[in-house]
């Protein structure tokens, strides 16, 4: 009695080059703003192979819009805990 294996008849997977791994958003506002300092740092440094200050700008960039988007969510929420207007900072 011969054995049939399920692996040997299926085809080879071929990965889509399209698919580029995206990395992960950082848990925090601190740690994604760490992050982009020092993705800044290298990219100002002038140190990068083209390929590389692409791939940079585009994690900058998307590092940017989840700062941005983490604070506008907090202004809404002072803005909902103050009423309707922002009210200006004060240091005690």
């Amino acid at each position: 009695m011969a054995k049939s294996s399920a692996s040997s008849t299926a085809s080879p997977r071929v990965p889509d080059a399209s698919a580029t791994p995206v990395p992960s958003l950082p848990a925090t506002y601190e740690s994604a703003l760490q992050e982009l300092e020092g993705l800044v740092a290298r990219l100002e440094s002038g140190q990068l192979p083209l390929d590389q200050l692409l791939t940079g700008y585009q994690r900058g960039a998307q590092l940017l819009k989840f700062c941005r988007d983490r604070l506008e969510a907090v202004e809404t929420q002072i803005k909902v805990l103050e009423g309707t207007e922002l009210k200006p900072w004060a240091q005690a």
